[in-house]
Formats: C-alpha cells, sequence, structure tokens
C-alpha cells in the first residue's frame, strides 16, 4: 500500500484551501486523498468531522474569506459564545461582504452585504462582526425574545461585551433599517448583570404577567455575607432562583448553593427556585411567586 505523503505545516493542523496547497507544492493527486475532507468547495481538511459544529464550519471555510469578508449573524455569535437562539440547529455559515463586493454564494453557505462596514473582530485567523454588531444585524431575523436573552448576554455580570450605552447608540443609529422597531423594544426589556438566559425567560415570564420588576443579581446581606440572589423582589424580602443543571450535577456547585440559600433563609427572605422542568408550565411559576409576595 502507498504511503500517503504528509502534509506540511500548518496544513496537517487546519482546514486549509487548495490555493494555499498548491503554493506549497502540494500535488493535487494528495488532495484527492480520502484522508482528506472537503467541507467547502476548494476547502480540505484532515481529519474533519462529518458533522462540524458551527464553529468548526466557520474554522473551515475561513481559509476563503476575502479581506472584505467577514462572518456574521449566528455565525458571529456563535464564534464570540454569545447566547444562541433555543431553536438554533442551523448548518449553513453566515459570511458577510463589504459593498460593493458582492455576497459570497456555495453550498452550506449563506450570503450577506452590508452596506457599511461594522466594527469587526479578528484572531489573525478568523474574522467576525463585533458582538454588539451582529445583535444589530440579527434584529432582522431573531424573535424579540432571542434578542433580549442574546442583548442580556452582552452586558451580562460576568465577562460582558457590550454596554447598555453602547446598545443604545447602535440601535438609535439604525433606526429605519430593517429589525430597528425591534431591537427597540428588545432594548426596552433588556437588563444588565445577568448570569444565564434561563434566568432572563424566568424575568420576562413574571413581569410580563404583572409582578413587579425584581433586581437581577442583586446583593443580599446576611450574617455569612454578601450573597447575589437571581431575582430579588427586595421590597417583599423574596428571591427567585433559577436552578439549572450545574446546580444539581456539579458537587461543588451544589453545596455552594445549598449555603447560599440557606444563609438567604436565616436572614428571613423567601426563596421560590425554580428548573427546567417547572418552566414549561409558567401559569404554575407565577402563581407560586405571587403566593410568595403575597405573604411577605
Amino acid at each position: 500500500m502507498n504511503q500517503r505523503s504528509p502534509l506540511p505545516d500548518p496544513l496537517s493542523r487546519m482546514p486549509f484551501s487548495t490555493q494555499q496547497a498548491a503554493a506549497r507544492g502540494v500535488p493535487r493527486s494528495r488532495l484527492r486523498s480520502q484522508d482528506l475532507t472537503r467541507p467547502f468547495h476548494g476547502v480540505r481538511a484532515s481529519g474533519a468531522s462529518a458533522t462540524m459544529s458551527i464553529v468548526e464550519r466557520a474554522e473551515a471555510y475561513a481559509p476563503l474569506l476575502r479581506a472584505d469578508q467577514f462572518f456574521s449573524h449566528t455565525t458571529a455569535a456563535a464564534l464570540h459564545g454569545m447566547r444562541m437562539p433555543t431553536s438554533f440547529d442551523e448548518e449553513a455559515i453566515h459570511v458577510s461582504s463589504i459593498a460593493p463586493t458582492r455576497a459570497p454564494r456555495g453550498k452550506g453557505v449563506i450570503g450577506h452585504q452590508a452596506a457599511d462596514a461594522p466594527v469587526v473582530w479578528s484572531n489573525g485567523r478568523i474574522r467576525a462582526s463585533s458582538p454588539a454588531d451582529t445583535w444589530i444585524a440579527l434584529g432582522s431575523s431573531l424573535p424579540l425574545d432571542d434578542l433580549i436573552v442574546m442583548g442580556d448576554g452582552l452586558i451580562s455580570r460576568k465577562e460582558p461585551q457590550a454596554t447598555v450605552e453602547e446598545l443604545s447608540q447602535m440601535v438609535a443609529s439604525s433606526a429605519g433599517s430593517r429589525g430597528s422597531a425591534r431591537l427597540r423594544s428588545a432594548l426596552a426589556w433588556i437588563r444588565a448583570d445577568t448570569d444565564s438566559a434561563p434566568e432572563t425567560r424566568l424575568r420576562l415570564v413574571l413581569t410580563r404577567a404583572g409582578c413587579p420588576e425584581p433586581e437581577v443579581n442583586g446583593i443580599i446581606q446576611t450574617a455569612r455575607g454578601p450573597f447575589h440572589g437571581d431575582l430579588v423582589f427586595r421590597a417583599h424580602g423574596v428571591v427567585v432562583e433559577y436552578d439549572g443543571e450545574q446546580h444539581r450535577t456539579v458537587d461543588l456547585q451544589y453545596s455552594i448553593d445549598v449555603d447560599r440559600l440557606d444563609a438567604m433563609m436565616a436572614a428571613r427572605w423567601r426563596v421560590v427556585r425554580v428548573d427546567k422542568r417547572l418552566m414549561r408550565t409558567p401559569g404554575v411559576v407565577v402563581g407560586r411567586v405571587r403566593r410568595a409576595l403575597a405573604d411577605q
């Protein structure tokens, strides 16, 4: 059996274009070898999985990006680790070109043409619209609640990627464009300092049902020190906590939560706990919170 010739670095470690291979003297016959996959026309990858994540697909397409092109929309959101839509299952990648360059076309690619050049982030290999510009671009396609969740994530308590002022200025600048009205509506609902998407969705369920506006990750003073509560109804002495999977499956996080909630209850705070299962019945969630608010 003939031995396949090894690929030169860095082609052996990352996806590459056929032009890059030719420039390094790789023969065409080597590019037809079965150990290489073809995620896109004109691209080869060594050992790539047949089922690639959106981030892996973007990395595979990166060698084809021109100087005036960048990843955008949900592809950029995935690259930035933004809070993704609940129904997100898209396989195609989004690539934008700055006018007058035409939008790219090809199998597995959704092309766009950007009239104005947004702020573009780059790690030297991959270019993508900035997190804030990505959120603005998605105003014309995402439902309102997904925009709110994503906006909350941009100004989250830990490692925020934007500020409220920045988003406000960009929404004002987008007036009259597709999705601008939905972005304005989303901006009115987003709040700083959230820790998770379910936390945002829980807040929306409660406030839309007529509950008072809670403090997001408000600080609660206890005998054991200050703690953050997910949704704090300070005037009523009630805190609503969303228990994610990590709260149940990670031992250290579970122990921290037990101590934190015990300290809050010892300080005479009423704690209402909500999980993924309970969120399937929003009426039950609202009823429990309303009873807690009335009892305190």
